[in-house]
């Protein structure tokens, strides 16, 4: 698919980046009966895609629509219409129709039925190169050059000129997929407010006494987690540099502003409860005896117990509640580049419904690289899919031609 665009014409829809968002713009313009040029700055498209199906890739959630919004939290209201237009049944039905039949888990989380993301994409670009897309590979994006937008690639820098440009080179993390945020300044430099990357479905850097080491690799089940007024109920893993998994992602924006982290290991019972079988054990039972015997605490669950409440209190009521509170020691966020996402990017209030850039007419944007986060779950991957679809419509009605 990669046949370079004539020096000197001009396409009706110009998409920049070829992660999901990139890529259904350009299927929709293409369904508008635009010509369409794709350019990625990697010598392949999807990359970060493709990553996020080597354990599955979670398409969606297969839930209720306000539950399902909820969870973009503070862009809610942004992207309640557009996920409106094209949502997690909406994405189901994407899918089936590119011959990827999929499967809902006992969470509610969507699957294709292969479980990979391989076959998907490669039943996408088949289609989208029979429709007539163009994709440059290795075209980086250099900025606007009077009325077109400039790009170094391995035959040096070229310029191409459209109707309309959707800009969706993804956030700021996993450079090496794609995702390096390089667009900012040049964006910003538009006179375009970007605010700062921030990791978004991150792990936590904690420095583990030796006393974990044991533990390394062994998972926290059967937890609730909290960050200030954020909770969460799921499972983290016990690594050498922290901890990480799903639990810890929806606590993302508490975590980022510093806030602890806090585990309750046993969320389905009381602290009181909890209190009462512990004063049944002999008083001078050692800590590490009475937790096993008396709460079947064992394993990690007791190692992690004993690390973040050291020294481990003496008196039953008071070793339920640091049970039921125990704060991960001196956690911090892991580095930018190696979160799942980003908060972060092209502010939403530069953006107009149709996700035009309110200064720049003609210009659209999608997908990660705007300033709105979600957990992992399909969240990710269904508003990447539902800001695309809506930038491309409008960006093929922006060049004369009806989506």
């Amino acid at each position: 698919m990669n046949r370079p665009f004539g020096v000197g014409m001009t396409v009706d829809v110009l998409v920049i980046g070829a992660g999901p968002a990139g890529l259904m713009a350009a299927d929709q313009a293409l369904r508008a009966g635009c010509s369409v040029i794709v350019a990625e700055a990697k010598p392949s498209v999807g990359r970060k895609f493709l990553m996020a199906g080597k354990s599955g890739l979670n398409l969606t959630k297969d839930e209720n629509f306000p539950k399902f919004v909820s969870h973009y939290a503070e862009s809610a209201p942004f992207l309640t219409p557009i996920l409106r237009q094209f949502g997690p049944v909406e994405v189901m039905d994407w899918a089936r129709s590119l011959g990827q039949e999929v499967f809902t888990g006992s969470t509610g989380r969507v699957f294709p039925k292969v479980m990979k993301a391989s076959p998907l994409l490669r039943a996408w670009l088949a289609d989208l190169a029979d429709r007539g897309l163009t994709v440059n590979t290795r075209w980086r994006w250099c900025g606007p050059d009077g009325d077109g937008q400039a790009f170094d690639t391995p035959d040096g820098r070229q310029i191409l000129r459209a109707s309309a440009v959707v800009f969706a080179m993804g956030g700021g993390s996993w450079a090496r997929l794609g995702s390096d945020g390089a667009w900012a300044p040049a964006l910003s430099g538009l006179g375009l407010r970007i605010n700062a990357f921030q990791p978004a479905n991150f792990a936590l850097r904690v420095d583990w006494s030796s006393h974990m080491t044991a533990s390394f690799g062994a998972p926290l089940k059967s937890i609730a987690l909290r960050a200030g007024v954020l909770t969460s109920r799921g499972e983290v893993t016990i690594s050498a540099k922290g901890l990480e998994g799903g639990g810890l992602y929806p606590l993302g924006p508490a975590l980022r502003a510093g806030l602890p982290c806090i585990i309750d290991l046993f969320p389905d019972q009381s602290a009181q409860t909890l209190a009462t079988r512990l004063a049944l054990r002999p008083a001078k039972e050692s800590a590490t005896t009475t937790l096993r015997k008396a709460l079947n605490l064992s394993g990690a669950r007791l190692a992690f117990a004993l690390e973040a409440a050291r020294p481990f209190p003496a008196q039953p009521a008071d070793r339920a509640l640091a049970l039921k509170s125990l704060v991960v020691p001196n956690a911090h966020p892991a580095p930018l580049d190696e979160a799942i996402s980003t908060a972060g990017g092209l502010a939403l209030a530069e953006l107009d419904e149709s996700l035009m850039i309110s200064n720049r007419p003609g210009f659209f944007a999608a997908g990660e690289m705007m300033d709105w986060e979600a957990p992992t779950g399909g969240y990710l991957l269904t508003a990447c899919l539902a800001t695309g679809r809506v930038a491309g419509k409008a960006a093929a009605r922006w060049s004369g031609r009806d989506a």
